[in-house]
Order: C-alpha cells, then sequence, then structure tokens
C-alpha cells in the first residue's frame, strides 16, 4: 500500500476569531506543504479552516476539502480547494478524512473541533487510527482540554499510558517534527478494565 502523505487538521470555521490563531493555521498550512504533505479538513471558507487552506495553497501543496452535501449546497465550501468530496453525512466527512491521513493535527476550535479531536483519540485508543494525533495548543488555548484530559487518567477513567495517545505542542515546527516520526502502535484498548 502506498504510503499516505497527507494530514487532517481540524479547527475552528468562525471568522471571528483572533489574528494569532489564524496566523498559527496559516503557518502550519505552509509548514505541511514544505514537508510535502497534503492537507485534509472539513474544507471551509471561513476561520481556521480557511487560514490553512490558504496556508498550504499559498506554498504551493494540495488541500483536500471533505463536506457534506448540504454543507456545499450552502456554499460553505472554500473556493480554492486542490480537490473536495463531497460526502452524504458528518459521520462520513470524519470517517473519510481519517482515512486519507497519516496524522491529525488539532488547532483551536469550539464544539466541533472539540468532538473531532475526542473521537480521534478514542479511535487510535480502539485501534481503529493508526497516526500521530497533535493537540497544537496555540496561546494555551487547549490548557483546560488537557487539565481534564490529566484529571480522568488521576481518577482512572483513563489508564496512565493513554497519555501517549495524543502529543501537546504549542510549536508548528515541533508539531511537524513529530507528525514526521514513526508511529508506535500499541494495544490500549486491551488494558481496559471493567469495573462491576
Amino acid at each position: 500500500m502506498k504510503e499516505k502523505r497527507a494530514v487532517t487538521i481540524y479547527g475552528a470555521s468562525s471568522p471571528h476569531v483572533a489574528h494569532n490563531y489564524k496566523d498559527a493555521a496559516h503557518a502550519l498550512g505552509q509548514a505541511l506543504a514544505a514537508a510535502g504533505m497534503n492537507l485534509v479538513s472539513g474544507g471551509g471558507r471561513e476561520g481556521l479552516m480557511a487560514a490553512a487552506i490558504n496556508g498550504v495553497l499559498d506554498a504551493g501543496g494540495k488541500a483536500i476539502g471533505v463536506l457534506p452535501d448540504f454543507m456545499v449546497e450552502r456554499g460553505w465550501n472554500h473556493p480554492g480547494l486542490s480537490e473536495m468530496i463531497i460526502v452524504g453525512s458528518m459521520h462520513e466527512r470524519k470517517q473519510t478524512m481519517a482515512s486519507l491521513s497519516c496524522a491529525a493535527i488539532a488547532l483551536p476550535g469550539g464544539c466541533g473541533t472539540f468532538e473531532e479531536l475526542l473521537e480521534i483519540i478514542t479511535w487510535r485508543q480502539l485501534g481503529l487510527y493508526q497516526g500521530h494525533v497533535v493537540i497544537l495548543n496555540v496561546d494555551g488555548y487547549y490548557d483546560p482540554l488537557i487539565g481534564m484530559l490529566d484529571r480522568s487518567i488521576a481518577e482512572r477513567f483513563m489508564n496512565d499510558d493513554h497519555r501517549k495517545l495524543w502529543y501537546v505542542t504549542d510549536s508548528v515546527s515541533d508539531a511537524i517534527a513529530h507528525i514526521l516520526k514513526p508511529v508506535e502502535i500499541r494495544e490500549f484498548s486491551q488494558k481496559l478494565e471493567i469495573k462491576h
């Protein structure tokens, strides 16, 4: 099988977020292109999704957008996408994005981004996703979520080694360096304890 050279990016679709987040998203897109990697995203025309898409396109890379048909009908797709894949549902969208990629990076975002990030972490735990999962913690945005994950481990809702399911950094260059490393395949799901 040919090695996947694409990275899924999750991030806000809101156009109202601060410029520091948009700048980080744009830089991430540029860095992916420089590393020879394609970008896979929800393909939105606004917010951090658009900034990341613009970054990869500005650097001569390829941006693949995966959108449900209702979003395309409403014109929510980025007009400059290199490739657009239209799917029938939000669930199919997430599955398609994951299937196209060798890693996933979460930029700051809202409920949709949180849900995508936590789902891909769960898929990795269950062995359904084999790529790296990176939390790009721009200006400490994800500190509360990381604290919640730490608490869930401290109170034994997750095992201590589940911290290896995700990687946290505030640096775009470090995020790229991490996803280029070989993935250590672990059987996290076999260590789950069922208590009655």
